[in-house]
């Protein structure tokens, strides 16, 4: 199955139009998050692309990542409902809805504005080098998963 393009307008508008209807109270149809704490997890990858975070798995961790969950990230198939995240990524605390859809929205715009070029060979701090097609599949999947999460 192949995945739209981050990088194609009407992808953009289509996530950020699906964004759009996530609400503080939108019920979860799977997992625990509140949409808050979704939104903030889904922040956390724009945070590693873009140097935000240092805490990187060690290098061990990072191999495994790198050989083993690498096509499962960027690949062709679906995240499964209940899937475990990375410790890093797990939203504990509640979030502020309205900060972290501003966020998101920000770092969206900023992939989508760097387009499809700059990002093709750049390296993921866990997975190593992706194309741009594999970075695009990697954010598409990822917001869409949680969005199918919250039934928008």
């Amino acid at each position: 199955m192949a995945y739209p393009s981050i990088f194609l307008p009407e992808t953009h508008t289509a996530l950020l139009a699906r964004l759009d209807a996530l609400t503080p109270t939108t019920p979860h149809v799977w997992g625990t998050m509140s949409p808050a704490q979704m939104l903030a997890h889904v922040n956390v990858s724009y945070e590693y692309t873009y140097g935000e975070r240092s805490d990187v798995p060690p290098w061990f961790m990072r191999f495994i990542l790198k050989t083993f969950l690498r096509p499962l990230l960027v690949g062709e198939k679906p995240y499964a409902k209940n899937s475990r995240t990375a410790p890093s990524m797990v939203m504990k605390q509640e979030k502020d809805f309205d900060a972290e859809m501003k966020r998101l929205k920000n770092y969206m715009q900023r992939i989508y504005d760097e387009g499809s070029a700059a990002w093709n060979n750049r390296k993921q701090v866990t997975l190593g080098v992706l194309t741009s097609e594999e970075w695009s599949n990697l954010y598409w999947k990822h917001m869409d998963h949680h969005l199918r999460q919250f039934g928008v």
